[in-house]
């Protein structure tokens, strides 16, 4: 069976039962942060997915994953998805859970990379900007690399403006090489 097809129906279905519930945004909060969770810790997906652990005791690492207090739909799920042995997959339901919400809420994730630290009045305008083009919410992170050297980077979906010292140092290196 194919995974993307399986994981999507689950994300569904959590969804939509979350959204019955009232909880959809805890639970996007949840989904998140396990989604995170095997990022950051690769070895979770190899734990997860070994036959020779228990249930429960999976059942207890991937409630971990999902942050610190679960919310009561997150459990039963986490207990369904572990009974019809679709535990392998749950990273994909997870990140199939983050992708429907946030088309459903209409929310764009948006990233600002700077030189320097950004004050919020800055930021709350560069995030204002981009909702006013998405005409939706946006997920703003914000990001320090002193490699640019000056200005800034701003990227939402697929649009990309590069306004970096760097990028522009570089444009006159290419048309001095010439």
């Amino acid at each position: 069976m194919d995974i993307g097809v399986v994981s999507v129906r689950y994300a569904r279905a959590l969804l939509k039962s979350a959204e019955a519930e009232k909880s959809e945004d805890k639970v996007y909060a949840e989904m998140q942060t396990l989604v995170q969770s095997y990022i950051r810790v690769p070895e979770l997906r190899l734990t997860i997915d070994n036959p020779m652990l228990e249930k429960n005791t999976k059942e207890k690492l991937i409630l971990t994953a999902c942050g610190t207090k679960v919310t009561p739909l997150t459990g039963r799920f986490v207990k369904l998805v572990l009974q019809e042995n679709r535990e392998t997959m749950l990273q994909f339901i997870a990140a199939a859970y983050v992708t429907l919400y946030r088309k459903q809420k209409n929310i764009t994730r948006g990233k600002l990379i700077t030189a320097a630290q950004v004050n919020p009045q800055t930021e709350a305008k560069m995030r204002q900007m981009v909702e006013s083009r998405t005409n939706g919410r946006v997920e703003f992170q914000t990001e320090v690399n002193p490699d640019i050297i000056g200005g800034f980077i701003l990227e939402y979906d697929t649009y990309r403006m590069d306004a970096s010292v760097q990028s522009k140092l570089r444009s006159v290196l290419t048309l001095l090489s010439k």
